[in-house]
């Protein structure tokens, strides 16, 4: 009998995501736009967000990138509260800051930030209102 193949989330496949070839794209050719801001955050948050990360975490870095400047945000010690989420935004943001065109990129950036922040919170909320469901066990 043939091993039952493992089942794959959504989430799980989005977790592959190669987010830093995405914004390698999305900041540099109008056609990857849609989908560094659709699956790129999409995939971003779900990756922050099984690090621990809060969405208002993510919208400081975003606020950080808006004063300071990508580069600068690159440069912080520990733009997250944890040391592997920082590395990986600090990745994400380094290959930002190769290829964002001057204040516009940075500004899209930032907008990106603020939507990855903003789907990470969807997902908290969800899965709060799904544990408080009548009929769901620790209801």
């Amino acid at each position: 009998m043939p091993p039952t193949p493992t089942t794959r989330t959504d989430d799980d496949l989005l977790a592959t995501t190669d987010v830093a070839v995405l914004l390698r794209y999305g900041l540099t050719q109008d056609a990857f736009r849609t989908a560094l801001f659709g699956d790129g955050a999409i995939a971003a948050a779900v990756t922050l967000d099984r690090l621990g990360v809060a969405p208002r975490s993510v919208s400081y870095v975003a606020k950080v990138v808006r004063a300071g400047g990508l580069r600068y945000a690159a440069e912080l010690p520990e733009p997250l509260p944890s040391p592997e989420a920082s590395a990986l935004l600090r990745d994400w943001l380094e290959t930002a800051a190769q290829l964002a065109d001057g204040p516009e990129g940075e500004a899209r950036v930032a907008r990106w930030l603020d939507t990855v922040a903003e789907i990470t919170g969807l997902r908290r909320g969800a899965r709060a209102r799904i544990s408080d469901a009548p009929g769901t066990p620790g209801s």
